[in-house]
């Protein structure tokens, strides 16, 4: 599963959004696997489609729960996780917890890469937008020039 693009929507007064037509044609089998509803990082809620979802709970079975950070990290992680599937409309429920956590009134913005989907506040997704590095080129290489890379950009 790739995901790509960025999506505003509108959420409604139940805490429902409509997943635009251009993602639904990026996950032909929304409609009968669904997806699964979880907090991400820095205040944003992520969506990740039920066979993504189950690869990452599978690496989390692998963390030894006998450690205490890996027990906090786990329930931190999982909290608030809801199986979401979509209404007739092709739309999805934000349960008011997450849309609590995540800041979100009636505005969102859907950014979509790899295998999930985050949802954010439209407010926190422009305000993350400006403050971005002022050297990009610095960033790129020193996440980037860790990886062996076999393509010339």
């Amino acid at each position: 599963m790739q995901f790509l693009g960025e999506y505003s929507c509108k959420i409604d007064a139940k805490g429902r959004f409509r997943l635009p037509a251009a993602l639904l044609a990026q996950y032909p089998a929304a409609e009968s696997e669904g997806f699964v509803l979880n907090r991400g990082f820095e205040s944003c809620l992520t969506l990740y489609p039920q066979a993504a979802w189950q690869s990452i709970r599978a690496e989390l079975q692998q963390l030894n729960l006998y450690q205490r950070q890996n027990r906090n990290f786990v329930r931190y992680f999982f909290r608030g996780a809801s199986p979401q599937q979509l209404d007739r409309q092709q739309r999805l429920l934000l349960p008011k917890t997450l849309l609590d956590y995540a800041q979100i009134d009636r505005e969102l913005v859907l950014f979509a890469y790899f295998n999930r989907i985050e949802i954010w506040a439209k407010s926190i997704y422009d305000n993350l937008l400006e403050e971005e590095p002022g050297d990009f080129a610095v960033l790129a290489e020193q996440v980037m020039g860790k990886i062996e890379n076999k393509l010339n950009v």
